[in-house]
């Protein structure tokens, strides 16, 4: 073996570890806030009043964030899931800022974390793009 083949299985490798820990924080991250909005957690109920949108939105986003954090745990969906709680966070950044105030910053550090899985994962949608073509 090449020293540039062990230093790209290496990479690889590295890359992967990467991954599993980034999906594995996520998904636990979502997992539990998606339980939370589910489960009627009083904070989440007074938090969704706050936005105003209604109880069914709570619903909604959690099971949006519960459906995301199981995609992050399969690979061939992770790339799907990942996007798909970027884009959430996105919006939970928003409505931190124009709406119902408090820290952003945990939607910040999601959103950072589920834009790297979304990143180190950009092969699959350019994949399904091709297939689609």
């Amino acid at each position: 073996m090449h020293s540039t083949s062990a230093s790209l299985a290496d990479r690889n490798k590295t890359a992967k570890i990467i991954s599993w820990s980034l999906r594995g924080l996520a998904a636990a991250a979502f997992l539990a806030a998606g339980s939370a909005k589910l489960a009627r957690v009083p904070m989440m109920v007074a938090i969704f009043d706050q936005i105003g949108a209604g109880q069914w939105f709570r619903i909604l986003t959690g099971a949006v964030e519960i459906t995301g954090a199981i995609a992050l745990l399969i690979p061939a969906t992770a790339a799907f899931g990942a996007l798909l709680l970027t884009v959430t966070m996105v919006f939970a950044i928003l409505t931190h800022l124009f709406v119902i105030g408090g820290s952003p910053v945990p939607a910040i550090i999601l959103l950072l974390i589920t834009g790297s899985i979304a990143w180190l994962h950009r092969r699959a949608f350019a994949a399904i793009l091709d297939a689609i073509r």
